[in-house]
């Protein structure tokens, strides 16, 4: 047990945070564009059947953020989300726990059944693609003079391969070594994941994806084109362009496109409303089941349009979204989280923020999550699918033998 004395005037916060990255790499001259890779291997869990449960999160996160903003682009990390709230669980005790649980979509696991089904994943995904840079960081930053439960340490430590840094949180340089750690772990895309040490503890999970598209886009083929708002306003766009075979399936709101990287361990699944139909008709009828017709998409001969585009966001999802999918109690002075510490915590802020950028090499990505914690007192003829993405359109980022969803979008607007 480590020690900690406080003032009666200290204010007690606790940032847990996770940090979710996928980098596309620069072009390689000496790579050969034509250069088939072989396939990846399937990936195989325990708890395998959990996936699904993460994404009916994932899934009703995105809906309940897409909700709660208006006329504006949406892009989140379900993963990044979920690990840290799973790393903040390891410490929530009774009804706080079962909530945490419940809005997790995790009600039917045990705390030890999520930390197993934690670590394959983390395992499995650093394995599943050699042609791809693929590294999963997680630390632990604390003050040195904290009381902090063995136990809490220790199944971060283990389930979570989390690094433990013991220092000094009065020095002025504390908030620089945790943003640098950060900085070095996303290739400068969160170069800073807190303004200033204001808490005693910071944990803080980080990945960093390199890969490239299986077909890249020529740049010598990308045109200025038209894209049509949601509000309706036309912009100019860079719209990228290539016809290749590329999976293909859709249902009766919208066409679904699978463009894989590396070696197909990872795609990005595209989801075009049809022709009378609107990124609200999709998200309206989106929901695990219908989802599941990604997984049944048939190889068709594609003409696709693609816009560049970049964006970042940022959620405060302690006020609606995650109270909206059942988590209440964590965020009041009811909350129990005796499993971190004796002190009386509760969740003060969930701040979730993410950056998307899409071109013809691949695609970049980065999301950070921050639990912060307060003191409480022959031959036939194919005919090529058009496939013009010049209205507003869904993507999301996965992992395709297992179907886990690292990242969820719509652009509305470029």
């Amino acid at each position: 047990m480590i020690t900690y004395r406080m003032k009666k005037s200290t204010r007690l916060t606790v940032l847990l945070s996770f940090i979710g990255l996928f980098i596309a790499c620069e072009s390689d001259d000496n790579i050969d564009n034509n250069q088939k890779l072989p396939d990846a291997e399937p990936i195989e869990l325990r708890l395998s059947e959990k996936v699904k449960t993460d994404n009916q999160f994932a899934v009703d996160l995105f809906k309940t953020t897409y909700k709660s903003t208006s006329g504006t682009n949406v892009f989140i990390s379900p993963l990044s989300v979920s690990m840290a709230l799973n790393m903040t669980l390891n410490g929530a005790v009774d009804e706080t726990g079962k909530e945490m649980l419940e809005a997790l979509r995790a009600s039917d696991y045990s705390i030890d059944q999520i930390n197993e089904y934690s670590q394959s994943l983390r395992k499995a995904l650093l394995e599943v693609d050699p042609s791809t840079e693929l590294t999963i960081a997680n630390s632990i930053w604390y003050d040195e003079n904290l009381s902090v439960k063995n136990d809490f340490i220790a199944v971060n430590t283990s389930s979570y391969n989390a690094e433990v840094n013991a220092i000094d949180f009065l020095s002025p340089d504390a908030a620089t070594q945790i943003n640098n750690w950060c900085a070095k772990q996303t290739n400068d895309k969160i170069p800073e994941i807190i303004e200033n040490v204001s808490g005693v503890m910071y944990l803080i999970n980080a990945i960093y994806f390199k890969g490239i598209w299986v077909a890249k886009f020529d740049k010598s083929n990308t045109r200025k084109e038209a894209f049509f708002q949601a509000d309706g306003q036309k912009v100019q766009v860079d719209m990228m362009r290539q016809t290749d075979r590329f999976n293909y399936s859709s249902d009766e709101n919208c066409g679904y496109l699978e463009l894989p990287y590396g070696n197909n361990a990872f795609s990005m699944i595209l989801m075009l409303p049809h022709e009378g139909k609107t990124t609200d008709d999709v998200v309206r009828h989106l929901d695990n089941d219908s989802w599941q017709i990604t997984n049944a998409m048939r190889g068709r001969e594609v003409n696709i349009r693609l816009p560049r585009f970049k964006m970042e966001c940022e959620y405060k999802m302690q006020d609606d979204i995650l109270p909206a999918m059942g988590m209440k109690i964590p965020f009041t002075k009811m909350a129990d989280f005796s499993g971190i510490s004796d002190a009386p915590l509760f969740i003060s802020k969930v701040v979730h923020k993410t950056f998307v950028e899409v071109n013809e090499e691949g695609t970049e990505a980065a999301a950070a999550t921050s639990v912060e914690m307060e003191l409480s007192a022959g031959p036939v003829e194919i005919i090529p699918i058009d496939y013009f993405v010049n209205k507003p359109f869904l993507f999301a980022i996965r992992e395709n033998s297992t179907g886990a969803i690292l990242f969820f979008g719509n652009v509305i607007k470029i």
